[in-house]
Order: C-alpha cells, then sequence, then structure tokens
C-alpha cells in the first residue's frame, strides 16, 4: 500500500499572523513577536521606497522597541549616495529610528489608522559608522517622554554590534 505523499507548506512567517494587535484588550498585553514587514505595515503608513524597517524583534509597551533593517544593494538612494561608494544616508538611519519609536507609539491605539506620527525635533545626533549595502541594522529606541499625544526616544542603531548612529528624537501624534 502507497503512503500518501506530504507536501511541503509553502514558506512564509507562521510565527506572526496579521491579526491586528488590540491594545485596549489587556493593558498588559503585548504584540507577538516577531513582527513582520506585513504586520510594521498594518501599523504605519509608510510603504516603499519610505518603509525603512522589515521586522520587529522586540517591544516592550510604551518602554523599548527593537528593529532590524536590511539594508540591500537595490535601495534606490544608493544610486546618488555615493556612485561607486553606497552609503546609507544618515537622515535615513534616524528616519528608521523614528519609524520603529513611531510603531511603539501607535500600536498604542485601536484606531491607529485615523493618526499620524510626525517629527518634532532631532536632539544629538551622531553619525559613528558608515552603513553599507548589505549590512543588517539593528535599531534599539528607548522611551523617555511617553504621552498620548507626544513622545521623546533615544534611539541606537548598530551594524554587527557596533554603534553606527544616535539620536534622541522627539514627536508628535496627529489626527489625520
Amino acid at each position: 500500500m502507497t503512503q500518501p505523499i506530504k507536501t511541503a507548506e509553502p514558506p512564509g512567517d507562521k510565527t506572526s499572523p496579521t491579526k491586528r494587535f488590540d491594545p485596549t484588550a489587556d493593558e498588559n498585553a503585548t504584540p507577538p513577536m516577531p513582527m513582520s514587514v506585513t504586520d510594521i505595515m498594518a501599523i504605519l503608513p509608510h510603504r516603499y521606497p519610505l518603509l525603512m524597517i522589515d521586522r520587529i524583534v522586540e517591544m516592550t509597551r510604551r518602554k523599548r522597541i527593537v528593529a532590524l533593517k536590511n539594508v540591500t544593494a537595490n535601495e534606490g538612494f544608493f544610486a546618488g549616495h555615493f556612485p561607486g561608494y553606497p552609503v546609507m544616508p544618515g537622515v535615513l538611519i534616524v528616519e528608521a529610528m523614528a519609524q520603529a519609536g513611531a510603531t511603539l507609539l501607535l500600536s498604542e491605539f485601536a484606531d491607529r489608522e485615523k493618526k499620524l506620527v510626525f517629527f518634532t525635533g532631532i536632539e544629538r545626533a551622531k553619525f559613528r559608522k558608515p552603513v553599507l549595502p548589505g549590512d543588517q541594522l539593528r535599531i534599539e529606541v528607548d522611551v523617555l517622554v511617553w504621552r498620548t499625544t507626544a513622545g521623546k526616544m533615544e534611539g541606537k542603531a548598530f551594524v554587527d554590534g557596533k554603534l553606527a548612529c544616535e539620536a534622541v528624537i522627539s514627536c508628535a501624534v496627529v489626527n489625520k
């Protein structure tokens, strides 16, 4: 008697369902980790080419978030920054930190599709090491001040465990 043939499941991220996290259901709950880019897009309004984070690997509500950005050679900004020596623009590294922080902030709102998070300040930005194609940024953002209408966060971006960039970012949460 022949055995039924088992087919392999298609590849995909089984650990992170794209179901919506509702912070009002349980104040102590945290979103399931890791969060895929699809999960991130359910929270942030950013899309290609300005979505700067690919995965969330850690989140402590109202306190901390850790995100990853895979820097690939086919990123559009590398064509002009700089021909012959591609370097990720520092402003986009800071933008990646801001998007991680915005994901943390917006995950607290059940009506997040009606909200936007805007920069209100960037302080003490320092760029320590160039970020190159093939690098993976580990973006760590810690909350300094938390309010439902604004926040202040300290962001750090690492490549291979070495600090590439740091900044303190202020933002406002506004209705669309």
